[in-house]
């Protein structure tokens, strides 16, 4: 069950990017954290660079090393490309597939709706953020779940053609997961093959 609990917004301004879903401190300092993060012009070495993007991935997925290593190996012994395989592991875990239904306004709020055990695969409730959904399994909210306020909200406006790899489904609050992703229906920022040179060093 572990997980990141640092501060967020420091994490965001360090990569750029709102990581973690929108980001006010981000909005208004741009630049890295620090005494002399809005000073900052050093060079940032071709490792330094590979580090940075693996790390970007794990604060994005929320997941620790050992498990994204253990995930990367496992993308390794499969055909195709590693990077790409790897993308697809992340994005076929419980908490995040919560999240791209709509279901949750942020990951971490997805993988509390499944720890929580709101969040049912195929009729039977899974509380394991990192349970490996598979192609034709339902993912939905638990049926005395469904009247929760933090998941209406969250699916308001929310647009479920996103993401063309889950169908959502109505009648059940929750979608079935189609397939892998295609790299190119992946929105994220990440640039996966210098994750797979860091780990082939």
């Amino acid at each position: 069950m572990a997980r990141y609990i640092g501060p967020k917004s420091r994490i965001s301004r360090r990569f750029g990017e709102a990581i973690f879903g929108p980001d006010k401190v981000l909005s208004k300092k741009n630049y890295a954290p620090g005494q002399h993060g809005n000073n900052r012009r050093k060079k940032t070495s071709e490792y330094g660079l590979m580090l940075a993007e693996k790390q970007k991935a794990k604060y994005t997925y929320g997941v620790l090393e050992r498990q994204f290593r253990n995930l990367f190996e496992k993308a390794a012994t499969k055909s195709g490309v590693t990077g790409e395989i790897l993308l697809q592991f992340l994005e076929s875990r419980l908490d995040n597939v919560v999240f791209r239904l709509g279901l949750a306004p942020t990951r971490a709020a997805a993988r509390q709706l499944v720890s929580h055990k709101h969040i049912t695969v195929d009729g039977k409730v899974v509380n394991i953020p990192s349970y490996a959904v598979q192609p034709g399994q339902v993912v939905a909210v638990r049926e005395k779940s469904k009247s929760l306020e933090v998941i209406d909200a969250a699916l308001a406006g929310f647009n479920h053609s996103k993401y063309p790899w889950i169908e959502w489904d109505e009648s059940v609050k929750g979608g079935k997961f189609l397939h892998m992703p295609e790299r190119a229906d992946i929105p994220e920022n990440i640039k996966e093959q210098m994750i797979v040179e860091l780990y082939s060093k």
